[in-house]
Order: C-alpha cells, then sequence, then structure tokens
C-alpha cells in the first residue's frame, strides 16, 4: 500500500521548506535509510530519509519549489500502483498553494518591475551583494567578530569569510560565490542589523562604491525592492552559515537522532557512508572506547566573566557584546512580563552520594551530581507537566517533550545549551552530551539549534559554594530550578543529630502558568527520586 510523505517540521520555526535537491525520480527504487531529499528550512539544508521502502510513485514538490509543512513531499508505494485518490486532493492543495504563490510573485514582480530595473542598474554584471544572515530565530544583528578575506583577496565557494556573532554564538560564514572581495559592509568589531550589506563579492576591479550607500532622491517603492532583494540574498547564504562550524560531522539526521538518544559523540564514529558520512548502521554498531576521565570538558560553569585588572583611580569600559546584550535584554524582558515567585526545599544527599559512589565504580562510568540532578528533574516533569508548560498569551502549551536546558557560565555572559528528549536518556548519555555541550560553549562551538527548544531550566552554582540563590526564568519556559552545593551539617534523624549532607534547591515558576500548590508538588516528587535514587527506577 503507498505511503504519503509530507513535508517534514524540521526545526521549531519552520512553516514551509524548500527542495534544494531530490536524490531520487518518479519510478526509482527506495530503501529505508536511503535520502530522499535535501530539504532547506528556515535555518539549514538536512537531508531527509525515507522511513519506507518500495518505489518513488509521485512527487508533491518539485526541485527549487517550497511547500507548507505537512503538505505532499512524495508517494512511496508498489512500481505501478494506482496512486489517484491520494493525489487528487494533495495535488490540489498543492496547486492551490503554489498558484497562490505564483499570482503573489507576479504581482509583486509588476508593483516592482521599475524597481528591479534600477537595482539591475547600480550592480554591475557578475556582482554579488551578500547582506548579514539570520543565523538564529531571535537574532536581529549580527556583530562580525572576525574577518577571513580582506578586501582583494580571491574568494571561492565554500571559502569562509567571516565569523558572525549571534545573540546566542559565534558561527562560521561561508561564501557561496566565486570572486574577489570587492568590499566589507561592516568593520572587525561593528554589528550591523539583519539584512544590511554584509560584504560585496565580484569581478577584481569592478567599482562597487555606490552599492550600500544612502540615496538622496529614493522613491518610496525603491525599499521594498532593495529589501526583497537583500532577504533573497539572505536565504542563500543562511544554510552554508548554519551547516559551517568548527566541528563539521557528514552524519544523517536518523543517524543524528539516534547517536543523540545514545548518548553516542559522532566525533569518534567512523562513517561507512558516501565520503565518510555516518549513517544509521553505524550508530547501532559503534563500541565506544576508553577515554580518560580527564579528557572530558567539565560541566561545571567554572568560566565566569573575563577577569579584569584593578588600577587604582582608573576607570576603565569594555564594550557589550552581542550575547550580553541580549542575554540583558532577555533576562529584563522575562523579569518583568512574568510574574516570578520561589520555593525553596532542602535534600538529604547522603543516599545519592551512596548511589553515584556505585555508579561510578562501573566500568567507563563517571558521573556528576548535577547528571543525577537533571535526570531527576526529567522523571518529575512526567508527574507534573503543568511545570513543563509555557504561556502564550490566550493560551497555555503544555510541551509534548521533556528538554531540559542547562545553564552554562561563558566569559560573555550566560548559555543554555538544551538535552531534547532528557526524560528518554540515562545518567550515562546526560553526562556525555553536558560534558560535549558545555565544553564547546566555552569555546562558542555550540550551534543556534543546539540552544533552542528547552521546555525547563537548571542553573547549578553549587561547584562555588553557593548555598541557595534564586535564577531569573529561562522565557518561554515557566519555571526554572538553581541548584546549590551540597554542604555537611547537623540534622536530626530518628532523634538524634547526626551530621548529614544537605542541598538546597530554589524552584523560580512563573504564576501565570505554575501555582503554587503545583510547583511544591514537583518539588516534594523531587525531593523524593534525588533522597531515594532507586525511586528513579520504578
Amino acid at each position: 500500500m503507498a505511503e504519503v510523505i509530507t513535508m517534514p517540521r524540521l526545526s521549531d520555526t519552520m512553516t514551509e521548506g524548500k527542495v534544494a535537491k531530490w536524490h531520487k525520480k518518479v519510478g526509482d527504487k527506495v530503501k529505508e535509510g536511503d535520502i530522499l531529499a535535501e530539504i532547506e528550512t528556515d535555518k539549514a539544508v538536512q537531508d531527509f530519509e525515507s522511513e519506507v521502502e518500495g518505489t518513488l510513485l509521485y512527487v508533491g514538490v518539485e526541485e527549487g519549489n517550497a511547500a507548507a509543512v505537512d503538505s505532499v513531499l512524495a508517494i512511496i508505494g508498489n512500481e505501478g500502483e494506482d496512486i489517484s485518490g491520494l493525489t487528487g486532493g494533495a495535488a490540489a492543495t498543492a496547486a492551490s498553494g503554489s498558484e497562490e504563490k505564483k499570482s503573489e510573485e507576479e504581482v509583486k514582480t509588476e508593483n516592482e518591475s521599475t524597481s528591479v530595473e534600477q537595482t539591475s542598474a547600480e550592480v554591475p554584471a557578475g556582482v554579488e551583494v551578500i547582506t548579514m544572515p539570520r543565523l538564529s530565530d531571535t537574532m536581529t544583528e549580527g556583530k562580525v567578530a572576525k574577518w577571513h578575506k580582506n578586501i582583494g583577496d580571491t574568494v571561492k565557494e565554500g571559502d569562509l569569510l567571516a565569523e558572525i556573532e549571534t545573540d546566542k554564538a559565534v558561527q562560521d560564514f561561508e561564501s557561496e560565490f566565486n570572486g574577489v572581495l570587492l568590499k566589507q559592509g561592516v568593520e572587525e568589531g561593528g554589528a550591523a542589523p539583519v539584512d544590511t550589506v554584509l560584504a560585496i563579492i565580484g569581478p577584481e576591479g569592478t567599482d562597487v562604491s555606490a552599492i550600500g550607500a544612502p540615496k538622496a532622491a529614493a522613491k518610496p517603492s525603491d525599499k521594498p525592492t532593495e529589501q526583497k532583494s537583500e532577504v533573497k540574498t539572505e536565504e542563500k547564504a543562511v544554510p552554508a552559515a548554519n551547516a559551517s562550524s568548527s566541528d563539521r560531522v557528514a552524519i544523517s539526521p536518523l543517524a543524528k537522532k539516534m547517536a543523540q538518544d545514545k548518548g553516542v559523540d559522532i566525533h569518534s564514529v567512523q562513517g561507512s557512508g558516501e565520503n565518510g558520512r555516518i549513517v544509521k548502521k553505524d550508530i547501532e554498531n559503534y563500541q565506544p572506547s576508553a577515554k580518560p576521565a580527564s579528557s572530558a570538558p567539565a560541566a561545571s560553569p567554572a568560566a565566569a566573566q573575563v577577569a579584569l585588572s584593578f588600577v587604582q583611580g582608573e576607570d576603565t569600559e569594555t564594550p557589550n557584546s552581542q550575547v550580553r546584550n541580549i542575554i540583558a535584554k532577555r533576562l529584563s524582558e522575562s523579569k518583568f512580563s512574568a510574574p516570578h515567585y520561589y520555593l525553596m526545599v532542602e535534600i538529604n544527599m547522603d543516599k545519592a552520594i551512596e548511589a553515584r559512589k556505585e555508579i561510578n565504580s562501573l566500568p567507563d562510568t563517571k558521573i556528576s551530581f548535577n547528571d543525577m540532578i537533571i535526570k531527576a528533574t526529567a522523571i518529575a516533569l512526567r508527574k507534573h507537566p503543568q511545570v513543563n508548560s509555557s504561556w502564550a498569551g490566550d493560551k497555555i502549551i503544555h510541551r509534548g517533550n521533556i528538554n531540559i536546558g542547562v545553564a552554562v557560565a561563558i566569559p560573555d555572559g550566560l548559555v543554555v545549551p538544551v538535552l531534547k528528549n532528557t526524560d528518554q536518556m540515562n545518567y550515562t548519555q546526560i553526562s556525555a552530551a553536558v560534558k560535549d555541550m558545555a565544553g564547546r560553549a566555552k569555546s562558542k562551538g555550540l550551534k543556534a539549534n543546539e540552544m533552542e527548544g528547552s521546555t525547563f531550566s537548571i542553573s547549578n552554582l553549587g561547584m562555588f559554594g553557593i548555598e541557595t540563590f534564586t535564577s531569573i526564568i529561562n522565557q518561554p519556559n515557566s519555571a526554572i530550578l538553581s541548584v546549590g552545593a551540597i554542604i555537611e551539617k547537623p540534622i536530626v534523624k530518628n532523634g538524634q543529630i547526626v551530621v548529614g549532607n544537605i542541598m538546597k534547591l530554589s524552584l523560580a515558576c512563573d504564576h501565570r502558568v505554575v501555582d503554587g500548590a503545583t510547583g511544591a508538588q514537583f518539588l516534594q516528587t523531587l525531593k523524593t527520586y534525588l533522597e531515594s535514587p532507586l525511586t528513579l527506577l520504578l
């Protein structure tokens, strides 16, 4: 029986996808795991694998065209199978969608035809204008952390042009064009809004001084055309920027998800696919090798702000980084828009300490108390889904996945890498993921999508000896857990004063979503899990 394959939602902000390339044609045999097509989202170009076997009977979106999420992408079935009943309504919907798109484009083309001619006259033949790309869904401007090409340098497709600092990370930005770098629209260390001119590439000696310069007598109708032209350039540049990273690994989406679920470090996997690409069977057959405990970066946020030298009587200034500006903006918005309240509880960690010792006595295993807290929190969220929800103005969104963000200090401030489906991970997977992301966060090697989609956050300052503190909620979460140090202190146990290992937890809640009783019940459950670790196995 034929299977209808729909346009997948490959990112949390994706509303439509563009088929950059088909790897199968109508009539081709398709096996499970075969790459059907390359889908361009709002953030990157990703390979899309088939999960069914058969013959490709129908293509719902032509190469180079876009379609809404959940619309018909392809149909796979038996050779010669009648699929007219499947393509009728779907095809009509797709056709009407494309007609609407075409009509919109035709209207825009008619309205802007004069402006296009003027723009064409201004941009010499062979010259490409590259604009500041939108590298995350919250990015409004980018800062050029470093130029890798100077004016006059020859640039080839795939060459690294610059490092762009967004509100979340520093990302490499590659060129999609060949030519000579004729102009840098933003100086190194300077910032510019998204869609403004970043660079111009073209034939050597071309005069591009007028491009990007303000016009004295620009007509109102000129602006939409210029913006539209820049947006198109930006859309073309974003996939290359997002795909580039200091740790590029060729891996299929299915294999990547399996690696995340299993806690496998993809950098240590040898790919057997085309050009060394990691595929499903490589993850299934992967056998981890023992690594020294010291080889992984510490999970603790030990890299606080850069230390400054004190000079008596001399005031100094430090320009804010893009990351710090956005942190300030986001935290202010959260603090002043969400009605925070705080709940605190003491946890006896005696049994957790014993459990950790036993777990770490196993070969190739080393977990931290932070890993145990993350695991216990994820399981507690299963029982209290209201805490795993978000405020959305006229409604509350109850999240279907438990994705925990772990706050990590970096020299520029704070980032929150996200462990996707944390409740389905074991201690070893959590430990490996936290160490990997915390290490890359401090070297600004995290990708934007690794810091998106959290449903709950944890901030731990226990390694600094802080006993108790409160945190600001990381929007759009409704709560954040603050973890203090484990302190030896006298406690009353069975009527006797004994020494106990006590850890204080503080839960900040958004009162619009989480009522006081709900937050208290969540903390009671979390307390039970941490004081009796064996209950996590039930």
